[in-house]
């Protein structure tokens, strides 16, 4: 440290009391228990934001030719698949 810069004052070990209470509570948001815990009604709000983003993403994305084709892909496969199982049980004579 160089001699032009002050010396930092020293943290004081013990705070004052009355300081302390005079200084107001910051008050819970309305969200919040006053221990900080979220509440139910918080929470169930988030859940539904992102439930409907991703509906909302879902139904953009089925209108973009690459969901349209994504669609179509997974359509294919469960025909091909449901073809499959019909001719195992065929062969297995079901």
């Amino acid at each position: 440290m160089t001699s032009s810069e002050p010396d930092p004052a020293p943290a004081p070990d013990v705070v004052d009391a009355e300081i302390v209470e005079s200084v107001p509570a910051e008050p819970a948001a309305p969200d919040y228990t006053e221990a900080g815990v979220p509440t139910f009604d918080f929470v169930r709000d988030r859940i539904e934001g992102r439930v409907a983003t991703a509906q909302g993403r879902d139904e953009l994305d089925a209108e973009t030719p690459e969901g349209r084709t994504l669609a179509q892909q997974e359509a294919d496969r469960d025909a091909a698949a449901r073809e499959r199982l019909e001719q195992i049980r065929r062969s297995m004579g079901g």
